[in-house]
C-alpha cells in the first residue's frame, strides 16, 4: 500500500510556531525560577546572623532601628558609619545587678542594646546617643560579632550597606 503524503496545505506553520514559542516561553520560565537567588541566599549573610534590619540595600526611614539577629551565643558591636556605638546589654541595666520587677521602670541608655535572651543587638538613633538621627543618603554598617565567651581579638565581621530617604 503506498503512504499517503500530507498535502502542503494541511500542514499549519503558524500553529506550529505558536506551539514551539510557548513551549521554550514555559521552559525558561521554569530554568529561571529554579536558578533565582531569594531570602537569605541573596543576602549573603554569615552563618552566625539569622536577620538584620534594615536588609543590604534596603531604604528606610530616618527613625528606623538598625538591628542584628544572631544564632545563640554570640556576642557583639555595631559600628554605624565608622562610629562604634557603646553596647550596654539588658541583663546589666539595674544598678543592683537583679532582675527588674514586672512593670519596674528601667531606664535604657542611649547606646546599642544586646539582648543575651534573644540574641540580638539593636540600635535606634536618639538624642544623647552616638548618632541622634539617620540622616538622608546612604549608611555603612558593621557588625563585629565572637563566640562567647571568647573575646573581641576573635571577632568576624559582617558589613552592609542602608540608605535614608
Amino acid at each position: 500500500m503506498p503512504r499517503k503524503k500530507f498535502p502542503p496545505s494541511s500542514f499549519n506553520v503558524p500553529a506550529l510556531l505558536a506551539s514551539v514559542g510557548i513551549a521554550l516561553g514555559i521552559v525558561l520560565v521554569v530554568a529561571g525560577l529554579n536558578s533565582a537567588v531569594t531570602g537569605r541566599d541573596a543576602l549573603n549573610l554569615p552563618d552566625q546572623i539569622e536577620k538584620l534590619s534594615p536588609a543590604n540595600n534596603e531604604k528606610v526611614l530616618r527613625q528606623s532601628e538598625i538591628m542584628i539577629d544572631f544564632v545563640a551565643g554570640f556576642d557583639a558591636v555595631l559600628i554605624i558609619d565608622g562610629i562604634e556605638i557603646p553596647t550596654t546589654r539588658i541583663d546589666e541595666l539595674t544598678a543592683n545587678g537583679k532582675q527588674p520587677k514586672p512593670g519596674e521602670q528601667v531606664e535604657i541608655p542611649a547606646t546599642a542594646i544586646y539582648d543575651p535572651g534573644n540574641f540580638t543587638l539593636s540600635y535606634l538613633p536618639q538624642e544623647g546617643g552616638p548618632i541622634t538621627e539617620l540622616k538622608q543618603g546612604d549608611h555603612q554598617a558593621t557588625v563585629l560579632f565572637w563566640k562567647a565567651p571568647n573575646t573581641r581579638e576573635k571577632a568576624s565581621s559582617y558589613s552592609w550597606k542602608f540608605s535614608v530617604d
